[in-house]
């Protein structure tokens, strides 16, 4: 089962936990526990504190999902992402933003208390009998909501479940490498189009002595892209394909060009997933053969 991992963009405002909800069955799988402990006393007044205790995000705990893109699969979040999805939760003023089972926006909720578990022998969670690892964010949370506290009294909600915006790892390398090599492409057609104003011949060089295979992992990835409602890959690797699937001519620049995307584009080639949009991506540029006979070319004209 795919397992992906969900990491925070930096460039992006909008990513990040804006809100905590109290739910019946948190997707972390661990319970709060209640904290109400008799405050101080001011002059002759009692006040009971309403305090809820529970981690908001466990590091590399696989969580289930599923859905139509995917299917089923399970998603996690390293140490760091935890971190600095703590750190945002506060710098985006989201501690007092909370709702119920995810559904319902609820007041008088307020995250009084957060911290990073370094040591899970020693911290403070471990007192009110939590178990957890290192790097997971611990938060406490101010209930002035009585509807709320009386579902905590009577069992009917249970923890912590976050919400908020967060990328999916894969999928964003996968769009970096495609906007890295859009504009390769966009640098190229404006070197061509400054040599035509200088009078300057265009590179007239090309080949297409590539293998055959090449040829097929292109058609191949063209039909699982129609398959896909050709929402994969850029225009520019869709015009590569047909290049390909053709047996058409490239030049020695596009073939450098080739040989960049499929070595970025290696490590996200997913063999095993025909649906998957780096698979597609990688075969329509003509997939591992492409990228070896593309270094041969580069190689055997001394090409950097």
């Amino acid at each position: 089962m795919k397992i992906i991992e969900l990491i925070l963009d930096d460039k992006d405002k909008e990513m990040g936990v804006y809100a905590v909800s109290v739910v019946e069955d948190p997707a972390i799988e661990e319970n709060f526990i209640k904290l109400s402990k008799e405050s101080i006393e001011l002059a002759t007044v009692d006040k009971e504190k309403k305090l809820l205790m529970g981690p908001a995000l466990i590091p590399n705990k696989q969580i289930f999902r599923k859905n139509p893109k995917h299917g089923e699969f399970y998603i996690y979040f390293s140490e760091d992402t935890v971190r600095k999805a703590s750190e945002m939760f506060f710098i985006n003023s989201n501690h007092q933003k909370a709702t119920y089972e995810h559904d319902k926006e609820i007041d008088g909720m307020t995250v009084v208390e957060s911290w990073i578990i370094d040591d899970p022998e020693k911290d403070k969670s471990a007192a009110y009998g939590f178990s957890l690892p290192k790097g997971t964010w611990m938060i406490s949370m101010k209930v002035n909501n009585p509807d709320v506290w009386k579902k905590v009294k009577d069992g009917e909600v249970k923890g912590f479940s976050i919400e908020g915006y967060f990328a999916d790892k894969y999928e964003m390398a996968m769009e970096t490498s495609m906007r890295k090599t859009m504009d390769e492409e966009k640098e190229y057609i404006i070197e061509q189009i400054k040599k035509v104003m200088r009078g300057q011949e265009l590179e007239d060089e090309s080949y297409n002595d590539y293998p055959s295979v090449v040829r097929r992992n292109a058609r191949r990835g063209i039909a699982l892209n129609e398959k896909n409602g050709n929402k994969c890959a850029t225009q520019v690797g869709k015009i590569r394909a047909q290049q390909l699937a053709n047996g058409e001519k490239v030049s020695m620049e596009t073939i450098k060009r080739m040989y960049s995307y499929l070595s970025r584009a290696e490590v996200y080639y997913d063999q095993g997933d025909s649906s998957d949009c780096g698979y597609i991506s990688y075969l329509l540029w003509g997939g591992k053969a492409a990228l070896n006979w593309a270094k041969s070319k580069i190689d055997q004209h001394g090409e950097d």
